[in-house]
C-alpha cells in the first residue's frame, strides 16, 4: 500500500510515493473490486480480509442455541 501527498492549487502535483505497508492479503471475490480492504469510518486504519493460509486455525467454535428467543425478549416488536 502506498501513499503520496496531492495538492490542486496552484495546479494539480503530487508529492514522490511513500510505501505505508508491504504486506499480502486476499484479494476480493467480486470481480468489479480488486481489493479485499476498507477505510474505518475515522479514517485511521485500513481493515483487510487475510487469505485462509496465511491466518492461524481455528482452535475453538461457540454455537449459539436459541438465539431467536433471546433476540424477541431483546428487541420487542410491538
Amino acid at each position: 500500500m502506498m501513499a503520496v501527498a496531492v495538492t490542486t492549487q496552484p495546479g494539480f502535483s503530487t508529492g514522490k510515493p511513500i510505501m505505508i505497508f508491504d504486506r499480502t492479503y486476499a484479494l476480493s471475490e467480486f470481480p468489479a473490486v480488486n481489493h479485499a480492504y476498507d477505510v474505518s469510518s475515522d479514517g485511521q486504519r485500513f481493515l483487510m480480509v487475510k487469505d485462509v493460509e496465511s491466518a492461524a486455525a481455528a482452535t475453538q467454535i461457540n454455537v449459539v442455541v436459541n438465539w431467536f428467543e433471546e433476540l424477541k425478549r431483546r428487541v420487542p416488536t410491538n
